[in-house]
């Protein structure tokens, strides 16, 4: 028999919680309250002049515009990518050789191909979020012929209700079996992550939490990330439009993980960067800095720039 060897870039050592018999998740904000505005048609946005979707290229590396990229060379080095400059970084993410590795390494433990799932918070919701591309057709026949071939790949992914997803959802939730309050036939002593990776399979996770402040968000997020790699799902982790911790940590952090693990940065703060107020709904009541949940505009912006970047991560790890 043959036996195939993957080399994943996986940081040592890592920093993991030495204990989840007694987890304590501080929810601050994470679309507690309130409800986020319903969402509208979608939006004919495409990246500007400076975010082009282009086609892969293995070299040669083009400067940091935007392009996208998958690349042999480690995200520390490609393109000269900075985590404390991620503000510069492009809204699709370069695709590092290691996510090749992480989903071949899927594929060999029998993950899904065609399924991706997603870690959030009320702006991952499938009603706010990507549920579109399958209650919608003619959302989908308006978008170009690539992208609905990515749906069509997807099928399945996009509406579906997830133990990951939930309104308050943070990066400790995600590790608290009792957060999926024992639906979606989650054993007791799963948490939200385990059951999800045993109930669908993904080859693919976009991670989009951070809505919020906790001593321990990036111990909890290398956890959620060395779950992830372990079993072949490669991780895409998302940038976020607000600030309510009001000194861009949450994005900061995620950015140098990205780095460290050579994993796939969506940029999406940077998709709305051109928005009044970033693309966030303020209202009155609502002490967060700058608001928090996505307007009409920024959340069209939102689904479709993440369907740019699963078509883009799933060409790039399946050599399409």
């Amino acid at each position: 028999m043959n036996q195939r060897t993957f080399v994943i870039l996986l940081p040592m050592p890592t920093r993991t919680p030495l204990s989840f018999l007694i987890l304590l998740v501080v929810f601050l904000a994470a679309c507690q309250t309130g409800t986020a505005p319903a969402p509208t048609a979608l939006s004919t946005f495409s990246p500007s002049p400076t975010q082009p979707i282009s086609t892969l290229t293995e070299t040669p590396l083009p400067a940091v515009t935007g392009e996208a990229v998958v690349t042999s060379t480690p995200l520390s080095a490609a393109l000269g990518l900075d985590p404390a400059a991620w503000h510069s970084w492009p809204v699709l993410p370069i695709v590092p050789e290691n996510a090749r590795q992480i989903y071949q390494l899927g594929q060999a433990l029998g993950n899904d191909p065609h399924a991706f799932s997603v870690l959030g918070d009320c702006n991952s919701l499938p009603e706010v979020f990507m549920g579109v591309y399958e209650t919608d057709p003619q959302a989908v026949s308006a978008l170009p012929q690539g992208l609905q071939e990515t749906v069509a790949w997807f099928s399945g992914s996009f509406n579906r209700q997830s133990p990951t997803v939930r309104a308050g959802t943070t990066t400790g939730a995600l590790l608290w079996s009792q957060w999926h309050q024992n639906q979606y036939t989650c054993t007791s002593d799963e948490t939200p992550l385990q059951c999800e990776l045993r109930l669908h399979k993904p080859s693919f996770a976009i991670i989009q939490v951070g809505s919020h402040y906790e001593a321990r968000n990036e111990d909890y997020m290398r956890t959620i990330l060395n779950q992830l790699v372990v079993a072949g799902v490669v991780p895409i982790l998302a940038s976020k439009a607000d600030d309510i911790e009001a000194n861009e940590q949450v994005n900061t952090e995620y950015a140098a993980l990205a780095v460290e693990y050579n994993i796939p940065f969506w940029n999406f703060w940077a998709a709305v960067e051109g928005l009044p107020n970033r693309g966030l709904y303020s209202r009155p009541e609502d002490s967060y800095q700058g608001g928090l949940y996505l307007t009409d505009e920024a959340i069209a912006i939102h689904r479709l720039t993440a369907l740019q970047v699963l078509d883009l991560v799933r060409r790039a790890v399946g050599d399409q």
